[in-house]
């Protein structure tokens, strides 16, 4: 019955609710020293994906961990530099993709990312796997980011490589439209704001570049239900947003998971809502870890120390160290 009661990690004083934890690494937490070194694949429907490779430190069995950052970020993040960093230390390849359109150059076709992408994953693993023979790989994710690699695990476990060895999945939504209505909240404007200003400029380029877009009402739109239902929805061939949220969101994956799992969602993550916490799912569960700290925000977790490590990337480190 993987359902960790317990967590060890407490906030500080300072760092006292989940509003505090979401936004103190974006604006202070320092950049982590890491230095990628990109490259650029080709996708079979003729788009490309941008990657940033870290390599492991040290000598010995080299390992490769995938790490998918979360909605409108990117693989050069804080959050993924930190991991990456974490991984490297203790003797991982780490390769950071990109989501198509979020590397910094648009992509080639109409269509962009959304949360319950999982072939774009599958083919970044499977180019990774084949650039080096590794023996074990594990998967991270953030935010929808690790949405997809849950769903990615549970929808067609034989499709998975047998070098996955472990995942972890931090601060995710994995049943959408109860993050998209949580996100909706008039509490939580500044968020969805700040989201859906990259969304609308997106939405614009895309129909600069390809047309046929109905930009009517853009500036106006003030939830994601309502930006999904007109682009990302059509877009990516479901009927409108929420069945885009019922086929993309992992939850109804989560039981077919076959390697150890580690989800972190704090109590605090003001992106969730209640049914982001498969208590029911883990229970049931021989590799579904799920561990609710009291505190942590969303992709917060911070810790402060002169290493500049947050708590999030020693727990993941343990976790695949002892699950892989």
């Amino acid at each position: 019955m993987p359902v960790l009661a317990h967590s060890d990690y407490r906030p500080s004083f300072v760092l006292w609710n989940g509003h505090v934890q979401t936004v103190y690494p974006v604006l202070f937490r320092p950049m982590p020293k890491v230095s990628p070194v990109r490259e650029r694949i080709a996708t079979a429907d003729g788009d490309f994906l941008d990657l940033d490779w870290h390599r492991a430190e040290g000598r010995g069995p080299v390992r490769l961990a995938v790490i998918s950052h979360g909605l409108e970020g990117h693989a050069r993040k804080k959050y993924v530099a930190g991991m990456a960093r974490a991984l490297t230390h203790l003797g991982w390849d780490v390769l950071a993709w990109n989501f198509r359109g979020c590397s910094g150059e648009p992509n080639r076709l109409p269509r962009y990312y959304h949360s319950g992408e999982t072939a774009d994953l599958h083919a970044v693993l499977a180019y990774g796997l084949g650039r080096r023979a590794y023996a074990d790989a594990v998967l991270v994710g953030f935010s929808i980011g690790g949405n997809q690699l849950l769903k990615y695990l549970g929808e067609d476990p034989d499709r998975v490589p047998k070098t996955v060895r472990a995942a972890v999945a931090l601060s995710v939504p994995c049943d959408l439209a109860g993050g998209a209505r949580v996100l909706a909240r008039p509490f939580n404007r500044l968020y969805m704001e700040y989201f859906l200003r990259s969304l609308r400029a997106k939405a614009r380029l895309k129909n600069s570049l390809f047309g046929g877009l109905d930009l009517t009402g853009l500036d106006a739109m003030t939830t994601f239900s309502a930006f999904d239902e007109r682009f990302t929805a059509p877009l990516h061939g479901f009927a409108g947003a929420a069945d885009y949220y019922r086929r993309a969101s992992s939850l109804p994956h989560l039981a077919a998971i076959r390697v150890p799992t580690l989800l972190v969602n704090a109590l605090d993550d003001p992106f969730l809502s209640p049914s982001c916490y498969p208590c029911e799912a883990a229970a049931a569960s021989r590799c579904l870890f799920l561990e609710t700290p009291i505190g942590g925000g969303h992709v917060g977790f911070v810790e402060r120390n002169r290493e500049n490590v947050y708590w999030s990337e020693r727990r993941a480190v343990a976790f695949l160290a002892a699950a892989a």
